[in-house]
């Protein structure tokens, strides 16, 4: 696979670009086969088209249908918005790549492609956690849910975005960095440095963006089916 040509010094933000440019040149990444690229951009092609068109259906149901317009659903349009965006802003440039079997946009774009990504991967996931947990306090609550309490929702969409920019801006300051990855026609953090630096972001981002959202999604609809079962047993009780 041929890797983009870097003309300019090898130092600051293209380090990482230039270090694994190096890496495929010497064999240290598995390049794929033209066929392999074809399988990819085409597998990404649908990918990204589905994704855009149901999300934008969900958005379009969501702004034409006041029904719809709940404080729920709205961490749900969180959810939907940033998948679309990764639909929109990122897809097509590993898409672009795959068609073409190198990346083609310079180390700036890989950078923007690897921020992007992971803000928006991780807004969507932390979304989920949020969305888990108020289902479990609203369902597990001595209180009457407030259909129209908007603030608590809004509160949780914001602080999903403030959280996901928290840990993924730092790779942007030289905490880690951005970079290609696989056969190059994507990119995303440095997974490839073996130094501490770059380590420490990648096991904090593994504990806050992966662990602690997980956990808490687990948590909480664990404990809503522990107590749906405990219901219906009570139920089936009373029946007999």
């Amino acid at each position: 696979m041929t890797v983009p040509n870097i003309s300019h010094s090898c130092s600051g933000v293209n380090s990482v670009w230039c270090s694994n440019s190096s890496n495929q040149r010497h064999g240290q990444e598995q390049n794929l086969s033209p066929t392999g690229h074809l399988i990819t951009a085409i597998c990404l092609g649908i990918i990204g088209t589905l994704g855009f068109l149901n999300n934008l259906l969900v958005l379009i149901l969501f702004c034409r249908n006041k029904v719809l317009r709940s404080p729920i659903n709205l961490l749900l349009m969180n959810i939907s918005v940033s998948d679309m965006m990764v639909c929109i802003m990122g897809t097509p440039f590993s898409f672009a790549a795959s068609t073409q079997g190198r990346w083609l946009i310079g180390p700036g774009g890989c950078i923007w492609y690897g921020f992007i990504n992971t803000l928006f991967g991780t807004v969507s996931l932390i979304s989920l956690a949020v969305l888990s947990y108020e289902r479990y306090c609203t369902m597990m609550g001595t209180t009457e849910a407030d259909a129209t309490n908007y603030r608590k929702i809004w509160m949780g969409i914001i602080l999903s975005w403030m959280y996901s920019l928290f840990w993924t801006l730092p790779p942007l300051f030289g905490w880690s960095s951005y970079g290609p990855e696989g056969p190059g026609t994507t990119c995303s953090i440095n997974w490839h440095s073996r130094d501490a630096n770059n380590i420490s972001y990648i096991i904090c981002l593994f504990i806050f963006c992966l662990v602690i959202p997980f956990f808490i999604i687990v948590y909480s609809y664990g404990k809503l089916l522990c107590a749906i079962k405990q219901v219906s047993t009570f139920l089936n009780i009373l029946l007999m």
